[in-house]
């Protein structure tokens, strides 16, 4: 609430979207988090990016729902069975592939390396980091 943040139902965000931007570790509770029940609960608009871990999306509903148009599009930097993409993704048009290298630009890689540098010294130091949204765990370090 301090942030301006209401939680949301992933069905709820699901549903009134027209981005769905994935952006989660890959463990039990994320590993296909999007099938094909929550891809029907998005508008036909609406367009899937996935930049998180490629097992958190089941690609063959992706593929079902690119191909009926169940959404309208799909962005994708990671892949269920990296390196290997799902057999028909490359056949469509409505989805852009990347080749998991999303933040390989020079201006992210040099920002990346400087907040690094800079949460370090201030952990260093004792200080609480800049963008650092739970404060309270440091109490207990």
């Amino acid at each position: 609430q301090r942030l301006g943040v209401r939680y949301a139902s992933l069905e709820e965000l699901l549903r009134q979207s027209d981005f769905v931007s994935l952006h989660v570790s890959l463990n039990p509770q994320s590993k296909r988090l999007i099938g094909r029940d929550q891809l029907r609960m998005m508008k036909p608009s609406a367009f899937l990016i996935n930049v998180a871990r490629g097992p958190v999306v089941d690609e063959q509903a992706l593929v079902e729902a690119l191909e009926q148009g169940v959404i309208a599009g799909a962005g994708l930097d990671v892949y269920e069975n990296e390196p290997q993409v799902t057999p028909g993704l490359r056949k469509l048009n409505n989805v852009v592939l990347l080749p998991h290298v999303g933040s390989a630009t020079i201006e992210t890689r040099i920002k990346m390396g400087n907040k690094a540098v800079e949460n370090l010294l201030c952990g260093l130091r004792g200080d609480t980091p800049p963008n650092c949204l739970n404060p309270e765990a440091r109490q207990h370090s």
